[in-house]
C-alpha cells in the first residue's frame, strides 16, 4: 500500500504571512510616489515580500528555469504538429542553446534545469543529471488506457517533490516552471476540463506549434475520450494523474505542492503548468498563494485554469512556444517590482506642529 498521503499537503502548506503583507502595504503608503501609481508592480512587490517574509523585499537573485519533460502516447493520434516521441530532440536543442528558452535564459542569466520523466528516447543520449528521475519511457494513450501505473504515478510525484527540495536547498529564490513535451497540452486539456466541469471543445487549443483544423478535431476527440476516463477518478488526484496526466505532469504537480511547502515562489509558464497547478489547488487550497501566472499563451485551457485559481497573467504577448519562455518574459517584471518596493525612498515625516524649522 502506498505511503503517499496527498491530504498531508493541506496541513503542510501555509498562507504567506498576513502581517508581512500589512507591513509591505504600510511601506507602500510611505513611498514618495503616490499609492497605485505603479499599478500591478505594487501588488507584485507585496506578493514577493509576503513570499519572502521580508520587508523591504529582497531582490530576486537566484531564479531558475525548471522544465519537466516527457512524451505522451496520445501524440500517436496526430494531435500535435510534432511527430510522436520527439520531445527528446527538443530537450537536446534546449541543452545545446538553440531554443527560445535557451536564448532568453542566457540573456537574463538564468540557469535551466531539465528533468526527464518519460521521454521516448534512450537515456544514454542525454546527460545523466537530466534522466536520473525518469520513471518510464513514453506514456500510455490517455484515451484508452492509463498513462501511468499507480506505482509509476507515485514515483513521478515523489520525484517532483524531490526536485523542489533540491531547488529550495540550493537557494533558488524563484522558479520559472514549464514543460518540454509532445502531447502534453492534450493531457493538460483533459485535466482542466475534468476539474472545471466543462466540455472538451472549451479547452482544446492549437498547441505550441499550431495544428490545423483536422488535427484540432482529433485533439478535441482525444480530450473528450480522456474525459470519460478522468471523471470517475476525480476524487483521487493521484489516480487522476495516473489515468490521464502522464509522468511529467504528475511530477510537476508534486513539484508545485512541495515548492509551496518550502515557501519557494513559482512562476507558471503555459497551459501544462496551469493544469498541474489546478490539480495542486484541488489537493491543497492554499497552494496557489505561492504561484504567479507568468503570461497568457492564448490557450483556452490555460485561461480556464487560471480563472479558476484567480491568477492573472503578468504579460500577454501571444507566446505559444512553451518550454518556460513565457515565464521567463515575466521575470524582469518581478525583478523590477522587487527593486521598486525595496529601493524607492520614503517621504520624510512632517515636522511636529510648533517645532523649529530644520537647519539648512
Amino acid at each position: 500500500m502506498s505511503s503517499l498521503n496527498l491530504d498531508d499537503f493541506t496541513d503542510l502548506i501555509e498562507r504567506p504571512d498576513g502581517g508581512v503583507r500589512r507591513d509591505a502595504e504600510a511601506r507602500r503608503e510611505r513611498r514618495i510616489v503616490p499609492p497605485g501609481s505603479l499599478g500591478r508592480l505594487d501588488d507584485l512587490g507585496e506578493w514577493l515580500a509576503t513570499a519572502q517574509a521580508a520587508v523591504p523585499v529582497r531582490p530576486v537573485e537566484r531564479p531558475r528555469v525548471v522544465l519537466f519533460a516527457g512524451d505522451h502516447g496520445i501524440a500517436e493520434l496526430g494531435v500535435s504538429a510534432r511527430p510522436a516521441g520527439t520531445a527528446g530532440q527538443l530537450v537536446r536543442e534546449v541543452l545545446e542553446g538553440g531554443r527560445p528558452v535557451s536564448v532568453l535564459a542566457r540573456r537574463l542569466g538564468v540557469p535551466v534545469r531539465i528533468v526527464d520523466m518519460a521521454l521516448d528516447c534512450d537515456p544514454e543520449t542525454l546527460p545523466a543529471d537530466v534522466v536520473r528521475h525518469r520513471v518510464r519511457r513514453g506514456g500510455g494513450r490517455l484515451d484508452v488506457e492509463d498513462t501511468l501505473t499507480a506505482e509509476e504515478a507515485e514515483a513521478a510525484f515523489r520525484a517532483g517533490v524531490a526536485v523542489a527540495d533540491e531547488e529550495a536547498d540550493a537557494g533558488t529564490d524563484l522558479v520559472l516552471l514549464g514543460d518540454v513535451s509532445v502531447g502534453g497540452t492534450t493531457a493538460a486539456g483533459v485535466l482542466v476540463a475534468a476539474l472545471c466541469g466543462t466540455d472538451a471543445s472549451v479547452v482544446t487549443g492549437r498547441g505550441g506549434l499550431a495544428i490545423d483544423d483536422l488535427a484540432w478535431m482529433r485533439k478535441c476527440a482525444a480530450i473528450r475520450d480522456g474525459l470519460r476516463r478522468a471523471r470517475p477518478v476525480l476524487g483521487d488526484q493521484l489516480q487522476l494523474l495516473a489515468a490521464v496526466g502522464g509522468a511529467d505532469l504528475t511530477a510537476m504537480t508534486g513539484f508545485l505542492l512541495q515548492s509551496a511547502v518550502r515557501k519557494m515562489p513559482v512562476v507558471l509558464d503555459g497551459v501544462v503548468a496551469a493544469a498541474c497547478a489546478l490539480v495542486g489547488q484541488r489537493i491543497a487550497f492554499r497552494a496557489p498563494d505561492w504561484w504567479l501566472a507568468g503570461h497568457d499563451s492564448g490557450e483556452p485551457g490555460q485561461a480556464k485554469a487560471l480563472d479558476r485559481m484567480a491568477l492573472e497573467p503578468l504579460v500577454s504577448h501571444g507566446v505559444t512556444v512553451g518550454e518556460g519562455a513565457g515565464a521567463l518574459l515575466a521575470l524582469p517584471l518581478v525583478q523590477a517590482a522587487a527593486a521598486l518596493a525595496a529601493e524607492l525612498p520614503e517621504r520624510p515625516e512632517p515636522a511636529p506642529e510648533g517645532a523649529p524649522p530644520a537647519a539648512p
